[in-house]
């Protein structure tokens, strides 16, 4: 598939999956499938009677770049050679500044944008914000991903772009490996409005002459608030203190104001105090707060009808900016390029949507006043009515992009998913497949020095094995007992009763054990039963210093006991996808369940499947298996808000009689409440120990583990990360331990809202989780939910030291983001949950997932968790491994369902004893950030771990 044709996909995908309300496509009956110069017959069948020819675009003229003599600068300590047309003060010799202004325009029904994606975490809250206002998504690519001919070619030749974004992200705009095409687009795109935020308003700064410096200190997830000097990207928008106008700021580096180039002009600044988000009710949260506050009368940046290179703005002398502040917005004196130090696209950025709102006017006019002749076709139609029909997306010159119904429907998800979810794109780029990872590695190991970096090879031709399961169409039987529960003496005795003999092998129980203030809901749990049950086991293949080929190998066991094993070349997610997107299903079977498992996959993703999420490498080996999951067939369910218990089957279309639905049904209502203890006899939990005195040893000391913390805090000092999250593991010798008896008292010292016990008994392995926290849900209405934890401290001795551990909690803060563009809303941001030992800061993130993306898709586009990692995600991950001395196996990973009818719920592994070949491990970490304590750090890892380890000592 070529370039060309990938991105006119892309921005048909983008209006077909956005509001089309008063956007349309011209359809064309193609008389040659492919024709270069051929005219064409044009058909509106909107416009009665129209009907002409139209003759696709001239080729365009390519204009040579000769590179001049090479510099090097110093990135953190490493040397990069750098070509000096990339260095400040070498404006001379662009060819862009006419090339666009020769070309007539009017106002635009939406904006088309091409975000640069600087690796950044951000980069899709931006998206959904662009989105919204530009009335179509904006195309992404990442900053190393075109060429500068790509680039030429999109902008220029086929003008798919009104203007371009440089998102936030890692490092520093000194050195290219961070920064990628951005600079070249600065320096050469004169003529095409560009908005830089973070490290972008810092890459406009740096081409253009200015010094990039440390900050006086790092400013990461606070409040500041701002002043401007009433540029036209602030229309409407308060200024100066109490104004009303806050920005959340998330950077180490800074322009150095006091040494600003005559070509550059201050627009916004803040002083150096910051605020948390309990400083400031009016944060942005709620879409009134921002209104009726004073803002200026006007802008000073004006259309001038004079031009130079092309584009020319006139100003009232703004002056320099005051000594003591720090510079948060900058605008080029002769270019309509801006950029913004803060982050307009936090939800807690108040006016943050007007300003990118500003600059799609600012594109707008820019446009019609410099063009003011039109050559675009704003009536843009789409007609179709079944029938095989070719799709044309018209743009300047009556350039014809065209693409089948057919192929369009096939490629659409393939391609908006990997551009959306930033997963290795396959296929895509086929004339530079085989380097991109390789220019990745080179990147990646300046950053990690001599930690090993290994490449992910990409394959154009990998296949799918056929489906484990053989059957396609299933169906669902199901039965309920009302009030039942608490009558057979709850859900421990439920799963001691019919699923805990035989050491309880091949068992699952994905337990709510707490459930106040509606934490949880339902528990499901279940064992090895019916004919469509499966174990499926997977491993990263094998992994050297020098290449890591991508795949693994799976294995698949039957109930009959048979195993078959192949190799994944395309990996796990690929084949449970695969396997998820093969069933058929009757909807009025589950319709009436109030929850959202309905039978299918339950285990676990261990944290080194990061691999098939953007990674390109794991620097450690995993001694348990990757991923391991049940197909659970035959199961039982309560609801413990009602007190209901729910047992279900799913079994083959033509399946007669299902006999252990019968067989449970007796089961259930022959317990006796008294053959266990009931739940409401539960043991109160006993105190804590540290997991030293319980006998497990840590692979770090104490002094380890505080210098790597102050290895993070200098990778965040130097814009490497915005929060990176260390862990580490501890280890005891268990031999054979009762793990199921060991999972029961975790459960009642320790409970969890997303608490789960798994028994792998062919892999001698047990998980016993007690998570406190959600990594990703999506139900039946499509709606995806997140509920990452951003802090945890201890309870405190008194009602009084409680109350006052609560609060200081909420000053750390951090956001998260998922999602559909315009759906994504944060119900809940940075709330306290207490649990028996903790308390937990939570946010809730909630978004409607887009049609055209699979349940596997969306949690590739997210794992591993973000609290699990840092910011930016995967700059954080390489750290993070280079700091790490082992795999974290299990721990940090995801357990959970996938139903077959594609809805799921997972959470964060953590709070976690995993047994494996008689050993017990329990992992822990915290988030380490700007104003972290390494001490500090190093008692709250051991906190996170006093629970599980405390559990292990007492059960022994």
């Amino acid at each position: 598939m070529s370039l060309e044709f990938e991105i006119c996909s892309s921005l048909i995908a983008s209006l077909l999956c956005s509001d089309c309300r008063g956007f349309s496509f011209w359809v064309v009956e193609i008389k040659m499938a492919l024709c270069s110069s051929t005219s064409l017959e044009l058909k509106n069948p909107f416009i009665e009677g129209t009907k002409g020819k139209i003759a696709t675009s001239k080729s365009f003229l390519r204009v040579g770049y000769v590179a001049k003599k090479e510099k090097s600068c110093c990135c953190n300590g490493r040397k990069v050679a750098v070509s000096s047309h990339l260095m400040p003060g070498h404006l001379e010799g662009s060819f862009m500044g006419k090339k666009r202004l020769e070309e007539p325009s009017q106002k635009m029904d939406f904006v088309r944008t091409l975000l640069i994606d600087n690796y950044d975490s951000y980069t899709y809250n931006i998206y959904q914000e662009l989105s919204v206002v530009n009335g179509v998504p904006p195309v992404v690519i990442r900053n190393d991903e075109w060429t500068w001919e790509d680039a030429c070619h999109y902008l220029y030749e086929k003008r798919a772009f009104d203007n371009i974004v440089i998102s936030p992200g890692p490092g520093s705009p000194t050195c290219p490996a961070d920064i990628g095409i951005c600079l070249r687009l600065l320096l050469e795109c004169r003529d095409i409005p560009i908005l830089g935020v973070c490290l972008g308003h810092q890459a406009l700064g740096y081409v253009n002459g200015a010094r990039i410096v440390h900050a006086s200190e790092p400013v990461h997830g606070r409040l500041s608030e701002i002043e401007h000097n009433g540029s036209r990207l602030f229309d409407n928008i308060p200024s100066g203190r109490k104004s009303g106008f806050k920005v959340v700021r998330y950077h180490s580096l800074i322009i150095d104001s006091e040494a600003l180039p005559k070509e550059l002009i201050p627009t916004a600044w803040t002083s150096s105090s910051t605020h948390s988000f309990l400083e400031s009710p009016n944060s942005g949260l709620n879409p009134d707060a921002c209104k009726n506050q004073i803002r200026p009368s006007k802008s000073f940046d004006t259309f001038s009808t004079g031009s130079h290179n092309g584009a020319s703005w006139s100003f009232s002398h703004p002056g320099r900016m005051q000594g003591g502040k720090v510079l948060m917005g900058i605008m080029h004196s002769t270019r309509p390029h801006y950029g913004l130090q803060f982050h307009p696209e936090s939800i807690a950025t108040c006016h943050g949507r007007q300003i990118f709102e500003n600059f799609r006017e600012i594109t707008e006019d820019y446009w019609q006043r410099l063009r003011p002749r039109s050559t675009f076709i704003n009536e843009r139609n789409v007609h179709y009515t079944g029938k095989d029909y070719q799709l044309i997306f018209l743009s300047s010159e009556s350039t014809l992009y065209y693409l089948s119904i057919k192929l369009f429907l096939a490629c659409m998800q393939v391609h908006v998913a990997s551009q959306l979810f930033r997963v290795p794109r396959i296929g895509s780029l086929v004339h530079k497949e085989d380097a991109q990872p390789f220019k990745e590695a080179f990147r990646r190991s300046q950053v990690l020095g001599n930690a090993s970096v290994n490449c992910l090879s990409i394959s154009s031709a990998l296949k799918f094995p056929e489906s484990s399961i053989n059957v396609r169409h299933l169906k669902l039987k199901w039965r309920k007992f009302d009030k039942l529960a608490a009558r057979v003496g709850g859900a421990r005795n439920i799963f001691n009763e019919l699923f805990g003999a035989c050491k309880a092998e091949n068992t699952f129980w994905l337990d709510s054990s707490s459930i106040e203030k509606k934490r949880a809901r339902f528990s499901f749990m279940g064992g090895k039963d019916g004919p469509l049950w499966r174990q499926m086991t997977f491993r990263l293949s094998d992994q050297s210093d020098v290449d890591f080929k991508g795949g693994g190998y799976l294995s698949i066991k039957d109930t009959q006991g048979s195993t078959k094993s192949m190799f994944l070349e395309k990996g796990f997610l690929d084949f449970l996808n695969q396997e998820l997107l093969s069933f058929t299903y009757d909807e009025e079977d589950f319709e009436e369940l109030p929850f959202d498992f309905h039978g299918g996959y339950i285990g676990y993703f261990g944290y080194s499947l990061k691999v098939e999420c953007g990674m390109l490498s794991n620097r450690h080996k995993s001694t348990t298996p990757d991923a391991c999951f049940f197909f659970a067939d035959n199961f039982v369910v309560i609801d413990h808000l009602n007190d209901n218990v729910y047992i279900l089957s799913l079994h083959e279309e033509n399946t007669t009689s299902i006999p252990w639905l019968d067989d449970m049904e007796n089961k259930l209502l022959c317990l006796e409440a008294s053959a266990t203890r009931k739940l409401g006899e539960q043991a109160s939990p006993t105190a804590t120990v540290s997991p030293y005195k319980a006998g497990f040893l840590g692979e770090k000391s104490r002094e380890q583990y505080i210098k790597d913390v102050s290895k993070c805090l200098e990778y965040i000092k130097d814009g490497e990360s915005y929060e990176l999250c260390l862990t580490s593991q501890m280890r005891k010798t268990v031999g054979e331990i009762d793990s199921l008896g060991l999972y029961l008292h975790l459960r009642e010292k320790n409970p969890a809202p997303y608490a789960a016990w798994l028994n792998f008994s062919n892999e001698d392995l047990c998980i016993c989780c007690s998570s406190p926290e959600r990594f990703l849900r999506l139900d039946r209405n499509g709606i995806l939910e997140a509920k990452p934890i951003k802090g945890t401290i201890a309870r405190g001795v008194t009602l009084e030291e409680d109350e006052e551990l609560k609060l200081k909690l909420q000053y750390r803060n951090d956001l998260g983001r998922v999602c559909e563009p315009g759906s994504v809303h944060v119900p809940h941001l940075m709330e306290v949950e207490s649990y028996a030992t903790v308390h937990t800061m939570v946010s809730t993130i909630r978004g409607k997932k887009r049609s055209n993306v699979s349940a596997v898709d969306c949690v590739r586009a997210a794992f591993p968790g973000g609290s699990m990692t840092g910011a930016p995600k995967l700059r954080s991950m390489e750290l993070l491994d280079s700091l790490e001395s082992s795999s974290r196996g299990i721990y940090s990973g995801s357990i959970g369902f996938f139903s077959y009818n594609q809805t799921f719920d997972l959470n964060i592994v953590i709070r976690t004893i995993v047994i494996h070949d008689g050993e017990a491990s329990i992992g822990a970490g915290g988030a380490i950030v700007a104003l972290s304590n390494p001490e500090d750090e190093y008692d709250e890892m051991l906190l996170k771990t006093r629970a599980p380890a405390s559990a292990v000592i007492e059960f022994q």
